[in-house]
């Protein structure tokens, strides 16, 4: 399978709190649900056909547990296209501290996690959706796991928020594979990780 991700993220990376106001409070942050309701049908529809070409999905902890609360509970998310496509489809979660996980159909990865993840992609099926997730994500990509990454750029700078990219982090080249902007100012950029980047030398 091909390791895929999609991530909501501000103009300045935020990623933490994006779906509303209480969703994610950890560390102070006051400034949540700023990408509710951004983006056009054209987006909506790309997100939920995006979690319907999934063959299965994996996550960190938090958003595991976040998930599983209002996708995998609230009926009316749950007849949703994203939540059926989330019911029908295996999700496995990269936790060390999760042992009876709550939603079904669900497999925690335990022990070395590049070997569980890289014995995943080497299963057949299309993709491996990571969804949100930023720890996991940033994990992903310094472990070389990452084959396509899109984000979904919300025009808003947050000035505080965890964000996607730390100010010492991995280095990665991209490649850019396709991108679209819609009627709200909401992009959509998909790219392909590239090797190392080449930096001028003195």
């Amino acid at each position: 399978m091909k390791l895929t991700t999609m991530t909501q993220i501000s103009v300045d990376g935020v990623v933490q709190g994006n779906g509303g106001p209480g969703e994610d409070r950890r560390n102070g942050f006051e400034r949540g649900g700023w990408a509710f309701g951004k983006g056009d049908d054209t987006t909506r529809a790309f997100i939920a056909r995006t979690y319907q070409n999934a063959d299965a999905f994996l996550f960190g902890r938090w958003t595991y547990e976040m998930f599983a609360g209002s996708w995998g509970t609230n009926e009316a998310m749950r007849a949703h296209p994203v939540g059926v496509a989330l019911a029908e489809k295996p999700k496995y979660v990269a936790s060390t501290t999760l042992t009876t996980p709550s939603w079904g159909d669900t497999t925690v990865l335990s022990g070395d996690l590049v070997d569980a993840i890289a014995e995943l992609k080497a299963k057949p099926g299309g993709e491996l959706l990571v969804n949100g997730s930023g720890t996991l994500v940033r994990w992903l990509l310094a472990n070389d796991l990452v084959d396509e990454m899109t984000l979904i750029v919300v025009p808003v700078v947050l000035g505080q928020g965890a964000r996607l990219f730390p100010e010492n982090g991995v280095d990665v080249a991209l490649e850019l594979v396709e991108s679209q902007v819609d009627t709200r100012g909401v992009t959509i950029q998909t790219f392909r990780p590239a090797g190392r980047p080449q930096y001028v030398s003195a």
